[in-house]
């Protein structure tokens, strides 16, 4: 057996962690979002190459015919060649290399952030489709039973039928019912193997016999304003936007910085070659040979006029600015309507299943009250029908009421920006995205990415 089928991953793949740390591990959207991270991180490298020097190499050469018509019909063929190295290096770009830098290192910030967040959501649908799993499991097993109960009401009815205790009514009425039921049944399984199909999509594996999960009650904040709270200061949406408006502040002062004057050296060095040929005539002087030159320089250049491009540019940056601080506050309002919904959803989905489960014991009493009713005929078929109608029916909120606490506390946690590995010890390699930022940001050359593409 390989070491895999031993990990401890796959050992606690039946519980509601071990599914999300498989989801963690697998889920391919997670996974793009990490590349996107990776991707973002060479903007810092790409920024910082406005300080440091460029160096291009060139090579050229040239052959020409001359033919002469007045020395004899002579010709002269000319060889010219040259090849060099040129390196210019910026001394003053109008600060625009250092904004650019600050620019890209707070777009990883971000970017960071924002994987944080898709992690936190990742974690969250996983969490969510385990439950979604095991309620559609209960519910289809739950109309067989109910389907089992009424062929059996339907057999009875028909047995009263025969021996004169019945009517052709009650049987009708036995027999509509076990035909809503076969309905019933078919939904909730094809409901099941949608459900099914949901987890192993986010998962990346097929849901096999799940455990039962309890609400993360521990893990909450103690009131909705502490949750409130924290969510302010800790949730991963907000800090990415903030993020984006330090980003935004750099990109204007690096297109203000296009108005500065700009200063950059140069130097070369290049060696020529001449060589001179004639044929039918002679060939008049000429100074063949090798030849070199170097070279060392520098430009100023000040902006006067640009037709426009940069004031609209530093306009733009600005605007830009403006709508990252309401990003901020779009944020905000996101995440303050995510954890009351989350608190109000949660505290309710607990009052629901007391609720149900009081009510499940009430109606099983009530059917069990109308069934010896009816045997001594003082209730009827449809009585029973209605019954264990209202038997299933409190049963299958009860299931839903039970789905709906653990995956609301859950949905708190993400709402607040906490949802993460660490908080619920799930067993799995956590992604640290600053590894390749170390490994790229500094590059001067390379092609290969860190994991050796």
């Amino acid at each position: 057996m390989s070491a895999t089928a031993l990990s401890p991953i796959t050992a606690s793949a039946e519980t509601i962690l071990g599914a999300m740390a498989k989801a963690y591990q697998n889920n391919s959207q997670l996974n793009s979002a990490r590349a996107g991270v990776r991707v973002t991180d060479e903007g810092v490298a790409i920024a910082k190459s406005g300080y440091r020097p460029t160096v291009a190499g060139s090579a050229s050469i040239d052959y020409s015919t001359t033919r002469n018509t007045t020395q004899n019909n002579g010709s002269t063929q000319l060889t010219t060649g040259s090849f060099g190295v040129q390196i210019n290096q910026t001394l003053f770009d109008g600060f625009q290399t250092k904004n650019n830098v600050a620019a890209a290192e707070s777009q990883v910030k971000a970017s960071v952030e924002t994987l944080r967040n898709t992690e936190e959501n990742i974690l969250l649908n996983a969490a969510t489709s385990y439950m979604d799993v095991i309620r559609d499991r209960q519910v289809a097993v739950l109309t067989e039973q109910n389907l089992q109960f009424l062929t059996e009401q339907a057999r009875a009815a028909r047995s009263r039928l025969e021996v004169g205790e019945g009517t052709r009514t009650d049987v009708a009425q036995a027999d509509a019912s076990r035909s809503a039921a076969v309905a019933k049944v078919s939904a909730a399984r094809a409901q099941a193997l949608s459900s099914a199909a949901i987890y192993r999509q986010i998962v990346g594996d097929e849901p096999g016999k799940l455990k039962a999960a309890a609400p993360v009650a521990k893990l909450l904040p103690s009131s909705i304003d502490s949750a409130l709270t924290i969510a302010a200061s800790e949730h991963p949406a907000i800090l990415a936007t903030e993020h984006l408006v330090d980003a935004a502040g750099f990109s204007v002062k690096s297109a203000e910085g296009a108005l500065l004057p700009q200063l950059s050296a140069n130097a070369g060095i290049s060696r020529n070659y001449r060589h001179t040929e004639g044929f039918g005539a002679s060939t008049p002087g000429n100074s063949d040979g090798y030849s070199n030159s170097a070279g060392v320089g520098a430009t100023l250049t000040v902006p006067i006029y640009q037709g426009g491009r940069a004031s609209a540019q530093v306009r733009q940056s600005k605007e830009s600015l403006s709508q990252a601080r309401i990003e901020v506050d779009v944020s905000r309002d996101n995440v303050r309507a995510a954890v009351t919904s989350a608190w109000t959803q949660y505290t309710s989905a607990r009052e629901s299943v007391d609720a149900n489960r009081a009510l499940v014991s009430a109606a099983q009493l009530a059917l069990n009250g109308v069934i010896e009713e009816r045997n001594v005929g003082q209730r009827t078929t449809l009585d029973v029908l209605n019954a264990q109608n209202d038997v299933i029916t409190a049963k299958i909120n009860l299931v839903s009421s039970e789905r709906d606490v653990v995956v609301a506390s859950y949905a708190i946690l993400s709402a607040i920006g906490r949802l993460s590995t660490e908080r619920l010890g799930l067993q799995v390699t956590k992604y640290r995205p600053e590894e390749h930022y170390k490994a790229v940001k500094d590059k001067w050359y390379g092609l290969r990415t860190p994991d050796g593409r």
